[in-house]
């Protein structure tokens, strides 16, 4: 193995290979925890797209989320009960604090759903009010109510420590520690993702979503009630974002910054895309994408073995802005190469109109 490092270049990527394998079983965790606002704004992007409403709004319902479930739950704690769960740090604050994060999100859904579903407007355009306005009155907000009250927060949930015997367990034991070692917003991810694949292809109601983001006058024609299916799924798809954005403030962070879902939004579509809008494609898409990230912070908590100190001089030498960047890369490496390849429900981005109306 030692002759193969050696090679000019390609023992760079020998290394490089073997530094992974060697790294991401430590650091799977991390990569969950990266990974998890996006997965849940796929969630989000998946229930509107399939119901066939395209909604790029989900970065500005994520910050909106997150602002609003900081300052409900930092506010509020003086005047709820005082009572902290043993298990992941639950007190009264940080539930006040998700609650009001996903009826946010559900909120914005719902005006989402009625700009793009009654008043019919384009779909792209609503999303991008949503988001601009997002950004500006959480930035505005932010400077009147949180600047002036430096000390507001409510704390965030805590990890979960699984036991011994099962991290270490052959082979799959970085898989379990992956999934368990992590908060309650975090861990309900995989939940998420298994039941919504479930109900998705083997519901009746995924059926009738399908069938309403794919032919929505066949639909119509068989008694589905377009509409009313597609209000229903776009709200609830906000609760995804909601606890997207909940997790950026009251479990990953204790605190709000102007603009903090940097794109995971745009990242999140993104994963809808490459995962071909299913929920455990969608998962897997968000964990290659942030699996880049880890890898920097990878390097600050255990970089490269002296048997490997050719790549960790190299990597050392990398500023951090960049290991930043690569999530961003990835992801349009990734859309460059599947465009045209993942096939978008038909109907979506498409308003619809019963006949009768019509008529």
């Amino acid at each position: 193995m030692e002759g193969l490092y050696g090679i000019p270049i390609i023992g760079i990527l020998f290394q490089l290979i073997a530094y992974l394998i060697q790294t991401i079983p430590n650091i799977a965790p991390i990569i969950l925890a990266l990974a998890t606002p996006i997965a849940l704004g796929a969630l989000c992007g998946i229930m509107n797209e399939r119901s066939g409403v395209v909604n790029i709004g989900i970065e500005g319902m994520m910050l909106s989320a997150a602002f609003v479930g900081f300052v409900a739950a930092g506010f509020s704690e003086p005047y709820l009960p005082q009572f902290e769960l043993e298990l992941f740090n639950v007190t009264a604050p940080l539930l006040v604090g998700v609650l009001a994060a996903v009826l946010t999100a559900m909120a914005l859904s719902l005006l989402h759903a009625w700009l793009c579903i009654t008043i019919r407007a384009d779909q792209i355009i609503s999303g991008v009010i949503i988001n601009v306005a997002a950004l500006g009155l959480t930035g505005y907000l932010n400077r009147l109510v949180v600047t002036p009250n430096p000390r507001v927060s409510a704390g965030t949930f805590s990890s979960f420590n699984p036991p011994s015997e099962l991290t270490d367990i052959p082979v799959i034991g970085w898989l379990i520690d992956m999934f368990l070692d992590q908060g309650p917003i975090a861990m309900s991810v995989l939940v998420f993702v298994i039941v919504l694949q479930v109900l998705l292809f083997r519901s009746r109601w995924g059926l009738r979503t399908r069938a309403v983001g794919e032919h929505p006058k066949a639909a119509d024609t068989v008694g589905i009630d377009v509409i009313r299916l597609r209000y229903r799924n776009v709200v609830i798809g906000g609760i995804f974002a909601g606890l997207a954005g909940a997790f950026l403030t009251l479990e990953a962070t204790s605190s709000f910054q102007n603009g903090m879902t940097a794109g995971r939004g745009f990242i999140a579509l993104a994963a809808v895309i490459f995962g071909r809008w299913t929920p455990i494609g969608a998962l897997g898409a968000a964990l290659l994408f942030t699996s880049a990230g880890a890898i920097g912070r990878a390097v600050g908590i255990r970089p490269p073995t002296d048997e490997l100190a050719q790549l960790g001089g190299i990597l050392e030498a990398i500023p951090n802005e960049f290991y930043s960047a690569l999530p961003y890369v990835i992801t349009i490496i990734v859309l460059a190469g599947v465009v045209g390849r993942s096939i978008p429900p038909a109907a979506v981005g498409q308003p619809y109109e019963k006949e009768s109306k019509a008529a």
